[in-house]
């Protein structure tokens, strides 16, 4: 198994910038494919981002490629997700999960952080 800690939310006004971490501890952080969600208030949970085990390939979501960017650093045990030029409809939970495959369906993430708070006002 793995555990994942998320951190890095806040409040930003749009137009601002915010990078969020997922720290894993427990088995081989490298062994696995990365994933961010996020779910809004009211709504279903969403695919943002993910990155392969090695970081060779990424996936984004439309309403996030060219602003926001994943990476992973296996040496740290860390994923991030740098968030730019954010606007009011980014406001969500973000959660990172870890896969044995990088996939966009949630269904394929085996484990998942807590969450963290990112909140964009207008």
């Amino acid at each position: 198994q793995v555990q994942l800690v998320d951190s890095g939310g806040g409040l930003v006004q749009a137009g601002g910038s915010l990078r969020l971490s997922c720290a894993a501890s427990g088995r081989t952080f490298s062994s696995y494919a990365m994933g961010w969600f996020r779910q809004a208030p009211g709504k279903e949970r969403e695919f943002v981002a993910a990155i392969s085990w090695s970081g060779s390939s990424t996936y984004y979501a439309n309403s996030v490629k060219g602003r926001f960017t994943i990476s992973r650093d296996n040496a740290k045990n860390t994923l991030y997700l740098q968030m730019n030029s954010l606007k009011p409809e980014d406001t969500a939970v973000y959660y990172c999960a870890a896969g044995y495959k990088i996939a966009t369906n949630e269904d394929w993430y085996d484990y998942w952080g807590q969450g963290t708070q990112v909140t964009v006002s207008s």
